[in-house]
């Protein structure tokens, strides 16, 4: 159960905030085998300056249009798999043309299964 947290300008509209929000999980369920009907996201509009981030990192350059995606996970994947998640949803929201893929910045942080509550108070996965 990836808990998706998307950060996205404020001028994105409803269609392309649809396209980066299935871009985000189709691109798990390809990359990095979660079920497709396991979709938790949280979508969050900014305004201008609410984003930052330096104009460039790592040889990268950013313009304003950033997105900023956070997934928390389960722990146990391979960097491979990692890497083709990072890449997949870089290249899948840029396909939308609203944001450019040097402008995905994703963020992955992994936790071990008894870390989720689905309801009730319940930890399900807790063993």
């Amino acid at each position: 159960m990836p808990l998706v947290r998307i950060s996205l300008p404020q001028h994105i509209t409803a269609a392309q905030a649809r396209h980066i929000s299935d871009a985000v999980h189709d691109s798990m369920v390809s990359s990095f085998n979660v079920p497709a009907d396991d979709r938790f996201q949280i979508l969050s509009r900014h305004a201008p300056g609410e984003l930052v981030c330096t104009p460039a990192y790592l040889g990268i350059a950013h313009a304003d249009a950033l997105v900023f995606i956070q997934i928390t996970c389960n722990e146990g994947r391979t960097l491979d798999m990692k890497k083709a998640l990072f890449a997949r949803i870089a290249g899948s929201i840029a396909e939308g043309g609203a944001v450019l893929a040097s402008d995905v910045i994703v963020n992955l942080v992994e936790v071990k299964k008894e870390n989720w509550s689905f309801g009730n108070g319940i930890a399900q996965y807790a063993v």
